[in-house]
Order: structure tokens, then sequence, then C-alpha cells
């Protein structure tokens, strides 16, 4: 039975308040909510139940790690990465994703599925900045779409991919037509990248070329 607007609004998984995200995020449940880029399934990078359960109802690929969005640097010191000044800089430009090395390898193998690094993000902008504020733990934030489909561009959109699968949807209005971040690994002290999007190869050079170092450091 399809269910019409009214009677999704009724169902009382649809919410305006940040704050019922947060609750829900924090029990360890799935929030559709906007990021820097589309609207993102939400669910505590810490919690491995939540992150299997998301990647059951994506019918992802097993072997496909999701990207981590963190607040600041200091989120990244649960995973004992080793990070260079050139991708510190990335990460606080804000708005590019960074493929980063971890140590906690067997701790954190739910997120890497054996690849042994990670795709970070701090947002460029927008109310899921405000949200990273509010929690004590970073978020897996894929796109709201089942694996191979458009992602949702609205909240009605998402519940006709998930339903009740989603614990909570966050509605932000219409979101579309919003290029993806670009995803960057830095080899040999050179940025490469992987996926390309919103911040040119270009501009990356000349962010990363302002200061030229490279000397490596523990988070």
């Amino acid at each position: 039975m399809k269910l019409g607007m009214e009677n999704f609004l009724q169902k009382k998984i649809f919410t305006s308040n940040i704050n019922d995200i947060v609750s829900v995020l924090k029990k360890g449940g799935l929030a559709v909510f906007p990021t820097d880029t589309l609207y993102g399934i939400l669910a505590n990078a810490f919690d491995k139940n939540s992150v299997e359960y998301l990647y059951k109802i994506k019918q992802r690929k097993p072997e496909k790690p999701y990207l981590i969005l963190i607040k600041d640097l200091s989120s990244l010191e649960p995973f004992k990465v080793v990070i260079s000044e050139k991708e510190k800089k990335l990460l606080e430009y804000k708005g590019i994703t960074v493929i980063l090395d971890i140590n906690e390898k067997d701790k954190f193998n739910y997120l890497h599925r054996g690849i042994n690094s990670l795709a970070f993000r701090i947002p460029k902008e927008g109310i899921i900045l405000q949200l990273l504020e509010k929690l004590n733990f970073p978020v897996v934030a894929p796109s709201v779409n089942p694996e191979g489909k458009p992602p949702a561009r609205n909240i009605k959109e998402a519940y006709k991919y998930f339903k009740n699968s989603i614990d909570i949807y966050f509605d932000y209005g219409e979101i579309y037509n919003k290029k993806p971040s670009t995803i960057v690994k830095i080899q040999k002290d050179k940025p490469v990248i992987i996926r390309e999007g919103s911040t040119s190869l270009e501009d990356i050079k000349k962010l990363l070329n302002k200061n030229r170092v490279s000397n490596n450091n523990r988070v």
C-alpha cells in the first residue's frame, strides 16, 4: 500500500528538529539528513551494528567502504591515522574528502572492509555542521538510494526507497544539482583524484602549494 504525504507525516518519523536526529543517532538508529552535498543516510560510525544494517538496506557491495563525516581533525584520533600536513590542509579547507590510512585496522574492519584506509570529510557548509557539533562521534553518510538507483532529492523520495527501514527523516526541502565532493589521496607527496567533484585538481594543487610541507604526524 502506497503512502501519501499526509499518511507519511502521521508516521512520526518525519522531523524538522535537529535534536530528534541527535537522539536517534545516539541510540544507534539511522537518519536521513542533509549533508553539504546531498541527503545522506547517517549512522554512528562507531556503532558496528548500525553500519552493517546500513549495508543491508542499501544493498551495497560489502567490499565498498562508506565515507565518514567528521567535525574537526580531533575526530580522527580514535582511528590512529598517520596524516601529513598536506592531508591536514585538505581536510581543514573543508568540503574535500581525503583518504587516509588507519592503524586501528582490526577495530574498524567493519568500516574499512579490508582496505585499511578510510575516506574522511569535514563538511564545507550547511546544517550538517550543527549536527556534528551536537554529536560526540563521526557519522557514515552515504547517499539516500539503494545501490544503482539515483539519490533521493527530498524526504518523500527517500521514504519511497527505504520506508520504515530508516528511523527518522529530516525535511530540508529539495536538494539537487549539487556536485559530490572531490575524493583525494596523497600518493608520493602528490594529490591524486580518486573521484572528480566540486573541487578541481588545479584548485587542490594551488591550496597545497601555498605552503609546501610534507612531514607526517600521528593523530
